[in-house]
């Protein structure tokens, strides 16, 4: 009987992670919907504790929030404090390495962009939140506004990525980045020469 609370009561307090995950990041139903391929509706439901979180409803959301399944359903702490790197490959050639295991609030990655990604014609993009890189090794191509920058070893730019921007890696070695992603606006600050 123990064990039938113990899980309810898990799986209870798995609709508000789920909320304060999606409002935590700024993102509507309907955007998660769209990522994830999971209804409205059944979102709704998930979030509000009105349906019971399954395996197959849950993998794609821990995919589209970027967290382990465990801190989806709040499985009990280790006592470990590192944070164990697990590199994930992302679209657009990049490999992915979340630094914090924190939903929410800023996020650090190292970013290892493959040479001559993304390829095709960059595409600025504009999203709510602040971006800050740093680069360890090769080179960024920064396309922020009206303003072309190269990022080399050591150079940092930080931006408002309200602004339209893109960022890719146009040359012939990788390159390796470390970033922080928040949710927060503020004005950009670029750190290095523009490319002539």
């Amino acid at each position: 009987m123990a064990d039938d609370e113990t899980t309810d009561a898990v799986l209870t307090a798995v609709g508000p992670r789920l909320r304060e995950l999606r409002v935590g990041r700024g993102r509507t139903l309907a955007q998660l919907s769209e990522e994830t391929g999971i209804s409205v509706s059944t979102l709704s439901r998930l979030e509000s504790g009105q349906r019971r979180p399954t395996l197959e409803l849950l993998l794609p959301l821990a995919r589209s929030h970027q967290v382990p399944l465990d801190e989806l359903v709040g499985a009990p702490e280790t006592g470990d404090p590192r944070v164990h790197l697990r590199p994930r490959s992302a679209a657009r050639g990049m490999t992915v390495v979340p630094l914090t295991r924190r939903p929410g609030g800023i996020q650090a990655f190292k970013m290892v962009y493959a040479p001559r990604t993304p390829a095709g014609e960059p595409e600025l993009k504009t999203h709510e939140g602040y971006d800050w890189v740093y680069v360890l090794s090769g080179r960024l191509q920064l396309l922020l506004g009206e303003h072309d920058v190269v990022l080399g070893p050591g150079e940092v730019a930080e931006f408002d990525t309200r602004t339209p921007h893109w960022i890719g890696n146009p040359y012939g070695e990788p390159a390796e980045v470390l970033a922080l992603f928040g949710p927060q606006g503020e004005r950009m600050h670029v750190r290095a020469r523009p490319r002539r």
